[in-house]
């Protein structure tokens, strides 16, 4: 059995949203979520970092096609996401506080299935260069 080996393509996305609990009164959304609970939204321009891990196929040298992984992000997450409101635009979000956190399961959920099972998938979202969020959250380096 080959050693496994991880390939990563990095893309952005643009959006906008708001955290808040609707089951929460104004002023507990406001001491949880500060400025990120304004009424108005506020942005972000997301790092999205897709790590897919697998053994190398013998016949093409790949993991995973790059171009077919960018084509899948793209059409899946980019278009779904890019210069939306999360809260307002995206399914998705309805009923799920658009955090970081959430965001990222969202993504690896929906590239999960369209990604070979055989191949192990992580998905780490920067909301800012200081912030970001890895899941599955693994004991392995990203």
């Amino acid at each position: 059995m080959s050693a496994k080996i991880a390939v990563f393509r990095k893309e952005h996305f643009n959006a906008a949203h708001r955290l808040h609990n609707p089951h929460w009164d104004d002023a507990t959304n406001k001491a949880i979520f500060g400025k990120c609970n304004n009424p108005h939204y506020h942005g972000h321009n997301y790092e999205l970092i897709v790590k897919v891990i697998g053994e190398i196929n013998p016949e093409t040298g790949y993991v995973m096609d790059m171009k077919v992984l960018s084509d899948i992000i793209q059409q899946h997450i980019i278009e779904r996401f890019d210069h939306r409101n999360l809260n307002e635009d995206c399914a998705a979000f309805k009923n799920l506080n658009p955090t970081a956190e959430n965001i990222a399961v969202v993504i690896y959920d929906i590239l999960r299935k369209e990604i070979n099972q055989n191949l192990d998938l992580q998905i780490r979202l920067y909301e800012t260069e200081r912030n970001f969020v890895e899941y599955p959250a693994l004991s392995q380096n990203f």
